[in-house]
């Protein structure tokens, strides 16, 4: 297998129990009221439960290995509720090591982009 794929949407409630065992309790994760008054109008996934969504993708195609390093950006936010496609494809291949790109879309718009790197 060089790729894998999975589409999740998060709820409110998983936003909010994120938000609890992470510490970051940001309101633009867990307040609608004071979110629907920012830029994104509702509330946002934290990045890193967006992450961990690729991460495990990674061991999918990766079993055993271990990530040394992940790099991410995050053009657009991932709201509540929203139907979100995460992708990971191999594109290097080595003995002891396998760099892996990483993508996360919702309705053509890029919402986590970069690339892992997995060692023995």
């Amino acid at each position: 297998m060089t790729s894998v794929s999975l589409d999740r949407a998060f709820t409110q409630a998983e936003l909010d129990a994120f938000a609890k065992l992470s510490g970051d309790d940001n309101p633009i994760h867990v307040d609608p009221d004071f979110s629907a008054r920012t830029r994104f109008g509702k509330t946002v996934a934290h990045g890193a439960l967006l992450c961990s969504v690729l991460r495990a993708l990674c061991e999918q195609l990766a079993p055993g290995w271990r990530q040394a390093r992940q790099d991410v950006m995050f053009p657009a936010p991932a709201h509540a509720g929203e139907t979100v496609t995460f992708n990971a494809e191999i594109v290097e291949d080595d003995e002891d090591r396998k760099i892996i790109t990483l993508k996360a879309t919702k309705t053509g718009e890029t919402v986590v982009e970069g690339r892992a790197e997995m060692v023995k």
